[in-house]
């Protein structure tokens, strides 16, 4: 009975069960959610279920919210339909955005993209449902809906999604609620029932009452939310509870020491609830210091563009999906791109750009940027008016444009249709246009060197120089040129009608110079005696009735109605009667044409003899391979300098023609094994091959086709056959070849003009071992390096070679690497070219094989250093040199040898160089035999050859123009009128607000280009000089004068000099050498503040420390003055070896690894002063790089030192005494011991100013030219393209103490 009982009371239990299910309205959860129930807890009208979902994964809880359907009873509808409707509305936790450093996401973690199909309003920042104050539980029945304390997300967040319709009912309209509708709190002393539950409890069918069960923690804290602070290093989530919760790692509700991008799950508990407890997925944000605004305009669109981007300026772990950026500039449209452009902007206007990065919908970081756009182009200039001021000149003159512009571009170009005399038809001539730039401030303008009585076409447009350049539209107009002396008549032709008449004709003057409408004259004379003047329209007069047997004379111009041109004169004798003589004189021309045949019959007979026999020894130019061959005769070495002046005139034309008319390739010599199939591969450019006549055959590998071709051919020399193999640079496919013909030729000097890499273009592989790998196999050719010296033009490398398959012992190799060609054009001294030379002949023996000659593709570099070492062999043998028919020959035996014209006339400036100047470099050990030689005088009353060799030294005098020193407004900034700096080398002064504009680290790395102007920089008695290695730079300056000091100090900061040499005293007897330009404690000069820090003195020398601050910037400067005290200003150096010391002393504060240069680098570490900036100052330099050549390659050359330096600044090196005395000093500072050059005690230390090079090895193999930073100038299609070569417009003058200087000066 006992267990029907508790049977019964079972079954109606299960019943009771079932009945709450119904009313309560609770969803069972669907496949893959695990449930548990809770009993309702006590106090409620009806029993309640409630079911609590375990998810599963993280993904699930992210992308799933709980499910509920409300009561059935109809007590309970309307208060469950207004409750729902708020469960709809709020059904979706997101993410609050908060400004940084405050973070917050929601416990739900819910944050898939895509809009919710069961929430109206997913796209907008929703509230999340937080508990009302003094409630712990977000989610009680009862509980009130409230805005969490987070700012609105970014609408570029993506919205939390909604759970899938999967999981929605069909029989009632889909709905998702975060919060159970009927869960009620566990917090004991705050007890609320909803009004659903309210309503169930008076409908309720049974009033059994079950106990209230207790919450669990997972509904409790179903949506809490986090906030995040960064502190330094890590990140600190703070849970947004007002219960003091239980969990991993927490510490009064907080997680610390969390690195960003880090997902971490905690678990929450609490006494007040139940298991399950709530599992909560921390996602920490990234840094906001990953990310920065970035400006990446266009240069050429920056006037009216903006681009922005988002850098990521390091790697982060986050999940980089859940990122969204938001780029906006001014009020344009915003870009959720993390690069985006805006364009129609207004050039010079600041724009405000912003940046909002967001993180899984939260806000990360608010940053906003100024941007400045660049100038635009400006308005053409205004009230251009034309007028012309004489025959050959026209002044112009304008108004500037309104809007902003940093300059003017002013071309001009003829502007008319030359009538043909031919066909009396008018036809246009393309005339070249000249342009010239000019100053802001010029408003108007002379253009000299017209043509007379020429219509001229004049533009005027502005530009500005932003970012880039831009020009505005032109305001043209036209002008025409007054009248002037028409030229000489042309083609003056008289011929004979009888005895006492004659014919005269002419074609008109090349130049009328006014209008063509007047009149030929031709006068006839009789002796001095006028006979007769004719006048006639057309240039052809028949004179008769002259007297028989007389001599008459013939003068014929143009006038063009208000000028006289020049005359061409002729004269004629009649005679008495000629027919007789016209009868003999027609068979004498019968007969010597009958002979002509004759005898170019015999000469093509020979030519075709000839041409079949190519192993006949060749003419040095032969006539029987193209027609276009000029006949160019040997120049003799007494004329060599006029020949040269007389060519290079006019552009260089003459040059140019017989250049020209060179065949590039000779077409009659084969070339059929450099193109088979299995040799092409090895040629670096395809029209660049070998004859097959002489090319360098290498032995054959069995089995390999072609094994015996490479890119090479043999080349005579002077007289000496094949002297030379000229080669294309190896590739990487072709070095064992290489190195393969080097053994078998048995070569032992290998003369490199090319650097491995020129202008991002590969030249040449780089085929000998580094340093530090020492040796290298190619093949069988072992190659071992022994010895590396760098020099500033070249690099020399000492190499032994065996071969595997011979037992003979190894050669010395010596590799010669010129470093110091440029990219275009050649070099500008051939001075250097004569140094490699005397380098290569002296490693050179008669013994060795060929001299293995190669660049890039082997034959411009290549052919000019050949053509110049084979031209200078024959001037030295024979006294004169035929460049013209060498480089015929060379052609014959590789096509394109010399390859462009100023390679051509590079050969002739050699030539000339070594022909007025000769061989004026020493060795160390022995210059004391070859200095007592140059001292004696032989005879006595003749000049010593010491003497003779200073007056061969051009002076330079007015060589190049010296404009801004000579305007009014500089006169008297100059100390001395005849030491005046010349225009391409001085040193510019910025101006004040150029200073300012300019931030420290751009002033580093910018060039000069911007201040370099002749009318926008200040002037200064300063000029750039190189120094011994080519890429440093020193300044030679005057001793400044009171109202310049501000000025001295001012390019001593701009330019970042760090050393001062100061070579003379401020008093010169009564008159002042130089102002005094500190002082004691802080001075002020400009915006330059000269701190005078420490003094120390010695009997040679005083040192002064200064530190310079400027007032626009924040950084300081140490900058040494080294006073040199013993040398009076028109004497020389008491002592000079307390100067090598000072020299010493100097070196050691000089910066080391100096940055590359050009002749206008800004970081210039040495100055240079005396009192006029020359007579102390150029000994000083020319001493300095004498001091560097004879440590580094232990020569000197005086003579060239000195010339350079006169080329750089007027002045320098005046006298023979201190010629004489550089001479001494090396010298002394080396003496002689036995025979050797012995170190004095004070030279252990290499004396290198400013340029502490470090032979690293593996640097040093490399093909780099100078220490620094490689040239990068793109270069065309082959390595040998240079640039034409035109002369000087002012030549050197004769020098005040010798012969004239050669031409072969060009512009800078």
């Amino acid at each position: 009975m006992t267990m029907y009982l508790w049977l019964k009371l079972l079954a109606f239990g299960f019943a009771f069960l079932d009945t709450g299910v119904f009313v309560t309205g609770v969803n069972v959860s669907s496949s893959g959610l695990n449930s548990t129930e809770k009993p309702s807890a006590p106090g409620d009208p009806l029993p309640t279920r409630t079911t609590a979902f375990s998810l599963p994964s993280i993904s699930e809880r992210e992308n799933y919210s709980s499910e509920t359907t409300p009561p059935l009873s109809p007590d309970s509808t309307s208060t469950e339909e207004s409750r729902n409707s708020m469960d709809n509305a709020n059904s979706h936790d997101v993410k609050g955005v908060t400004q940084p450093p405050l973070l917050t996401h929601t416990g739900s973690q819910a944050s898939s993209a895509g809009p919710d199909p069961q929430t109206p309003n997913s796209t907008v920042a929703l509230l999340a449902r937080t508990p009302a104050p003094g409630r712990n539980d977000p989610s009680g029945s009862s509980g009130e809906w409230t805005t969490p304390r987070t700012f609105p997300a970014d609408p570029a967040a993506t919205p939390v999604a909604s759970p899938p319709p999967a999981r929605s009912s069909s029989a009632a309209p889909p709905r998702a609620s975060s919060i159970p509708a009927n869960a009620s709190s566990s917090d004991e002393t705050h007890t609320s029932t909803s009004p659903a539950t309210s309503t169930n409890h008076t409908t309720a069918p049974t009033t059994i009452v079950s106990p209230e069960p207790r919450q669990t923690c997972e509904d409790r804290y179903a949506n809490i939310t986090v906030e995040y602070y960064y502190e330094p290093n890590s990140f600190v989530a703070k849970l947004n509870v007002n219960d003091t919760v239980n969990c991993d790692q927490c510490k009064k509700n907080e997680i610390s020491n969390l690195k960003e991008c880090e997902n971490l799950n905690i678990t929450i508990s609490h006494s007040s609830c139940d298991s399950p407890n709530k599992t909560l997925t921390l996602e920490v944000p990234p840094d906001r210091g990953n990310f920065d605004l970035e400006d990446c305009t266009q240069k050429e669109k920056a006037n009216t563009s903006i681009c922005v981007r988002v850098e990521e300026k390091k790697n982060f772990t986050c999940d980089k999906s859940k990122i969204k950026y938001r780029l906006q500039c001014d009020n344009r449209t915003p870009s959720k791109d993390m690069q985006f452009e805006w364009e129609g902007f207004v050039p010079e206007t600041d724009y405000s750009c912003y940046l909002n990065v967001s993180y899984n919908g939260q806000l990360v970081l608010n940053l906003s940027k100024i941007i400045e756009t660049d100038f635009g182009s400006p308005d053409p200039p205004k009230n251009l008016i034309c007028s012309s001021k004489n025959a050959n000149s026209v002044v112009i003159i304008w108004e500037p444009p309104i809007n902003t512009f940093h300059g003017y571009n002013v071309c001009y170009h003829i502007n008319e249709e030359i009538q043909s005399h031919a066909s009396g038809q008018e036809e246009a001539y393309f005339h070249q246009e000249m342009c010239q730039e000019l100053g802001e401030t010029v408003k108007q303008h002379q253009l000299q060197q017209l043509n007379p009585y020429t219509k001229y076409r004049v533009s005027v447009k502005a530009y500005t120089n932003g970012k880039v350049r831009r020009e505005g539209s032109c305001e043209v107009c036209d002008v025409k040129t007054n009248e002037s002396n028409p030229g000489p008549v042309r083609d003056l032709h008289f011929s004979r009608k009888s005895d006492n008449s004659v014919q005269v004709r002419c074609k008109p003057p090349a130049a009328y110079n006014g209008p063509k409408n007047g009149n030929y004259h031709l006068q006839i004379r009789i002796g001095d005696v006028l006979v007769n003047d004719l006048l006639n329209k057309a240039c052809e007069f028949l004179v008769e009735n002259l007297h028989y047997s007389t001599e008459y004379k013939f003068k014929v111009y143009y006038n063009n109605g208000k000028f006289d041109g020049a005359s061409q004169n002729f004269s004629h004798t009649t005679s008495y009667n000629s027919r007789a003589l016209i009868i003999f004189l027609v068979f004498l021309i019968i007969v010597t044409f009958l002979a002509l045949l004759v005898v170019l019959y015999k000469i093509y007979d020979l030519r075709n003899k000839r041409s079949s026999d190519l192993d006949e020894e060749q003419e040095l130019v032969e006539r029987d391979d193209e027609k276009q061959l000029m006949t160019v005769e040997p120049i003799h070495a007494d004329i060599l300098l006029e020949t040269y002046k007389r060519k290079i005139a006019d552009e260089g034309r003459l040059f140019l023609a017989e250049f020209q008319s060179i065949p590039r390739v000779f077409s009659k010599f084969s070339i059929k094994d450099a193109r088979k199939p299995f040799n092409q591969n090895k040629n670096r450019y395809v029209d660049i091959l070998p004859y097959d006549y002489n090319r360098v055959e290498l032995s054959d590998i069995n089995g390999d086709a072609g094994s015996n071709y490479i890119n090479a051919s043999y080349i005579d020399g002077f007289k000496e056959p094949r002297k030379y193999i000229a080669a294309q640079g190896p590739r990487d496919e072709t070095v064992d070849d290489f190195w393969r013909m080097i053994w078998e030729q048995k070569a032992t000097v290998i003369v490199m003009v090319t650097r491995c890499e020129e202008g991002n273009r590969n030249k040449c592989a780089e085929y000998w071992p580094s340093m530090e790998e020492g040796t290298r196999a190619f093949g069988d050719v072992i190659v071992k390096i022994t010895e590396h010296k760098r020099c500033p033009d070249y690099i020399i490398q000492k190499l032994n070679i065996t071969n595997k398959k011979e037992k003979a012992t190894g050669r010395e190799v010596t590799h010669i690497q010129f470093t110091s060609w440029p990219d275009h054009g050649v070099p500008e001294d051939p001075h250097l070219l004569l140094k490699l030379r005397r380098r290569v002949n002296a490693f050179s023996n008669f013994f060795s094989g060929p001299i293995v000659v190669h660049c890039s593709a082997g034959v411009g570099r290549t052919g000019t250093y050949i053509g110049i070492d084979a031209m200078l062999e024959g001037l030295e043998a024979e006294n004169k040199v035929d460049v013209y028919g060498y480089v015929v020959k060379l052609r014959r035996q590789r096509c394109l040898m010399v390859q462009v014209e100023a390679q051509y006339i590079l050969i002739h400036q050699a030539l000339v160089e070594y022909n007025q100047f000769g061989e004026t470099e020493v060795s160390l050990s022995e210059l004391h035999p070859y200095l007592l030689n140059m001292k004696k005088r032989d005879p006595p009353s003749e000049p010593s050859p010491l003497e003779a060799e200073f007056q061969r030294l051009p002076s330079y005098r007015s060589w190049r123009t010296q404009h801004v020193g000579n305007q009014e407004q500089n006169k008297s900034k100059n100390r001395n009128s005849y030491i005046i700096p010349y225009d391409f080398n001085r040193v510019p002064l910025k101006h004040e607000l150029e200073m300012s504009k300019e931030s420290e680290h751009d002033s580093d790395e910018s060039s000069d280009d911007d201040s370099d102007s002749e009318e926008t920089s200040r002037y200064i008695n300063a000029s750039f000089v190189m120094s011994y290695w080519k890429p440093e730079v020193m300044i030679a300056a005057q001793g400044p004068l009171k109202e310049t000091i501000g000025d001295f100090w001012q390019m001593i900061f701009q330019r970042k000099v760090k050393v001062i040499v100061m070579l003379t005293q401020l008093k010169d007897g009564d008159q002042e050498a130089c102002a005094q330009y500190w002082g004691e404690g802080k001075q002020t000069y400009g915006d330059v503040q000269v701190d005078m820090k420490e003094t120390n003195k010695s009997s040679a020398y005083t040192l002064r420390v200064f530190e310079l601050r400027h007032s626009k910037r924040k950084d300081s400067r140490t900058v040494y003055q080294y006073q040199y005290n013993n040398w009076n200003v028109d004497e020389l150096p008491a002592e000079p070896k307390e100067l090598i010391s000072m020299i010493q002393a100097l070196k050691e504060k000089s910066p080391k690894n100096s940055t590359e240069g050009n002749k206008h680098h800004k970081n210039v570490p040495l100055l240079i002063h005396c009192r006029d900036g020359s007579q102390q100052t150029g000994l000083f330099c020319a001493l300095l790089n004498l001091l560097e050549s004879a440590e580094t390659e232990e020569v000197i050359d005086v003579f060239q030192v000195v010339k350079s330096l006169r080329r750089a600044r007027p002045g320098m090196v005046p006298t023979f005494e201190q010629y004489q005395f550089l001479y001494d000093v090396i010298a002394n500072t080396y003496p002689a011991q036995n025979g050797q050059i012995k170190k004095s005690n004070n030279q252990d230390d290499k004396v290198e100013f400013a340029n502490e090079l470090v032979d690293k090895a593996k640097q040093d193999a490399n093909c780099v030219s100078s220490p620094g930073a490689p040239d990068k100038t793109n270069e065309g299609n082959k390595e040998d393209e240079g640039t034409k070569v035109t002369s000087s417009p002012e030549e050197p003058e004769h020098s005040a103490n010798g012969p004239a200087s050669p031409g072969l000066t060009q512009n800078a």
